[in-house]
């Protein structure tokens, strides 16, 4: 437990925090009260802005923010993603940028305030413990960002159910699309004007095809490509209803099993992340709480065994907390959006110097090991060029060759700081000290340490040399009987003392390490290729639920369902480019290539269908099993989710729980136990004796 005087610091450093928190809002609210806001109000005839306005506030904060050198950068990062969501609507995105980064910032300085007073006196737990907070807030941020998308889908459900009323009234498609969206209140309505802004434009098709880079998910792309395949080509009925409007329902489906499916992952993982990252915070206040209650165990939580355990927690619960981060993704397996074209990297790249070295570790291209890597960045996903992960593999070999090299410094240094600092008794003491023996302990270290100075660096010392400087020292008189007896137990002190520098195996183990971290950027893209694999059959399922739209209407060919496909491809982006790029030169020879690339069973039968109505038979009658088998197709897609977020969660919780069991077990309980008969062992001995 936290002693008296640590609450009383927590305390004191939280009033501190909700103080300043207190001032700056009356400053914001003073300076509200300024020139600044009086133009402001006089900008809005006919509006009344007397009372506080946090939108406002938000945009006032927005414009401190990019004055900041680091929060700039960050908030750059996180308007990216917002940007998609709020299409050409600047105000509300850097609203809500201001509005997620203000919440981070309140939420990161308390926990910041709290990690110092609690970890004050361990200065490397506490780095550690900071740098990790930022990837907790990190995903707080993620968190806000993706509740924000996931609105947006919800809102879609109700906007498609008011275009079927809307084109039931007018019967244009265009017409439906601008009624539903004069409500400015939702977010969807944006998304409504702009995919009506492109289907009344001279060129809807170019223009169509921008707003598909930009589109915030896929079924807002396949929602405006149907509207603008049924305004060119004109909608008709199939069995007594509108096409247009069952492939509308058909989108709306899909929406609902993916908001079905992201709502389960997000209950499966909703605590996973906070639950991996606990054993951390927990570290400090476990050690006070073992070392107060049971004394004996000092030797371990304030040794190199310790330190070294609770390396060994910190950097099982960053995997782990990455792992669980990429097991949860909540809109499956995306492509990142980066607009940074020019990272770091390519800076690095650049150097002649570097360039020169860096090349002597990539493998030479048209190379087997090339053609691996070039193939595993592809399954991946990765944005990354083969130049800058090798740069990351580089980078991140020599940061741990040198990291590990300090951290067993800061071992050598642990152990000696033990050696001249923990009360030194004569008996084995299971329990705690009084003050007495506390002070009588603390003096006789005192007393050890005049001899450590005195022969420390002395590798060929002998007992009898420190008997031999005893008596002429202040503590020992000629013939005192408790020379020998002393003089083993400093001699003892004194091989630790003398052994603790750095040894040829430390560096050995320094060089594995940073081997095991410049593989650490590759087996982390097997990892996601794995992620990717589980979501195959789900994407292989949109495939089929597209085509079904696509193969009822008029003119539709071959060519145009792989455009499609590419286009919401995600896995299978690869070979479907290359299908559709040598299509021209050969449409049976280049679905051939493809069907030749590809494993999926189901995506298989997709392309042989694809064969077939290039040459045989029509569209339609080639994928008829597929309208015929549409309810089966609907339910075996919502039994692979159910089947993909049971193999997530089981993942999940294994990796999460990790951290949180080696802290009890090999933290706590295995100390506890081991030091504890050790003790009462050596106790028993010298009663016996």
């Amino acid at each position: 437990m936290l002693n008296t005087e640590m609450l009383k610091y927590i305390i004191i450093g939280t009033g501190i925090i909700f103080a300043i928190v207190v001032v700056i809002y009356l400053i914001l609210v003073k300076k509200m009260g300024k020139s600044e806001y009086r133009q402001m109000k006089k900008l809005q005839e006919g509006t009344k802005a007397d009372a506080f306005s946090m939108d406002i506030l938000y945009q006032k904060l927005y414009l401190h923010y990019m004055k900041t050198p680091f929060i700039k950068r960050y908030l750059y990062k996180l308007r990216r993603r917002l940007e998609i969501l709020n299409i050409d609507d600047e105000y509300t995105t850097r609203k809500d940028s201001a509005r997620i980064l203000s919440k981070a910032i309140l939420i990161l300085i308390p926990v910041i305030v709290i990690t110092v007073l609690i970890t004050h006196k361990n200065f490397l737990l506490m780095s550690i413990l900071l740098i990790f907070e930022l990837f907790i807030v990190d995903t707080l941020v993620d968190g806000m960002v993706d509740k924000i998308d996931n609105n947006l889908l919800k809102e879609q459900i109700d906007f498609f159910a008011e275009i079927r009323h809307a084109y039931h009234e007018y019967n244009m498609v265009e017409e439906a699309i601008y009624q539903v969206s004069l409500d400015d209140e939702k977010s969807v309505s944006r998304q409504g004007e702009k995919i009506y802004e492109i289907l009344i434009s001279d060129d809807p098709e170019t223009e169509l095809e921008k707003y598909y880079d930009i589109a915030p998910n896929s079924y807002l792309k396949e929602f405006a490509g149907i509207s603008y395949l049924t305004q060119e080509f004109g909608d008709r009925e199939e069995d007594g209803s509108s096409l247009y409007l069952k492939n509308v329902d058909n989108i709306t489906q899909e929406m609902q099993i993916e908001i079905l499916k992201r709502d389960k992952l997000n209950y499966v993982f909703q605590s996973l992340a906070f639950i991996s990252i606990a054993p951390v915070l927990l570290l400090e206040p476990l050690k006070s709480w073992s070392v107060s209650n049971f004394t004996f165990t000092q030797s371990f939580y304030n040794g190199k065994l310790g330190m070294i355990v609770q390396i060994l927690i910190v950097i099982l619960t960053v995997v782990s907390y990455i792992m669980t981060r990429k097991l949860k993704d909540n809109g499956g397996v995306q492509v990142e959006i980066s607009t940074n074209n020019h990272p770091w990297q390519e800076k690095v790249y650049k150097n002649p110097l570097f360039k020169r070295i860096i090349n002597l570790f990539i493998p030479k291209p048209g190379s087997k090991d090339y053609r691996k890597m070039q193939k595993l960045l592809k399954d991946s996903a990765s944005k990354s060029k083969m130049e800058w992960v090798y740069i990351n593999r580089i980078g991140l070999a020599i940061l741990t060759f040198f990291g590990t090299i300090l951290l067993f410094a800061q071992l050598h240094r642990v152990a000696i700081n033990y050696v001249y600092t923990e009360p030194t008794t004569e008996t084995v003491v299971l329990g705690t000290l009084s003050e007495t023996n506390q002070r009588k302990a603390d003096e006789l270290t005192q007393q050890d340490n005049y001899f450590l100075d005195k022969f420390k660096g002395k590798l060929d010392t002998t007992q009898e040399d420190i008997e031999e400087a005893m008596p002429k020292s202040p503590y020992y008189e000629e013939g005192d009987e408790n020379i020998p007896t002393d003089a083993e137990r400093i001699l003892e002190k004194l091989k630790v003392v003398n052994s603790e520098y750095m040894q040829w195996f430390e560096v050995l183990l320094a060089i594995l390490f940073a081997l095991a971290g410049y593989m650490a950027p590759v087996l982390m893209m097997i990892f996601q290729k794995k992620m990717r694999q589980m979501e195959m059959e789900n994407e292989v399922m949109q495939f089929q639920t597209i085509i079904v739209m696509l193969m009822k209407i008029e003119r539709v060919n071959v060519e145009m369902i792989l455009e499609w496909l590419e286009r919401y491809s995600n896995i299978f982006r690869e070979p479907i480019s290359r299908c559709v790029n040598n299509y021209e030169a050969g449409a049976w020879e280049a679905l051939e290539e493809l069907k030749n690339s590809v494993t999926n069973q189901d995506m298989i039968r997709i392309v042989e269908s694809l064969q077939a109505a290039v040459e045989k038979i029509p569209i339609r009658e080639a994928f008829d099993e597929l309208d015929a088998d549409r309810d089966y197709h609907k339910e075996k897609r919502k039994e692979a989710n159910n089947i993909l977020i049971s193999r997530k969660g089981l993942i999940g919780k294994g990796v999460g729980f990790a951290p949180m069991i080696c802290l009890f077990v090999g933290y706590l309980i295995i100390p506890l136990v081991v030091i504890g008969i050790t003790s009462m062992s050596d106790a028993f001995s010298q009663m016996g004796a």
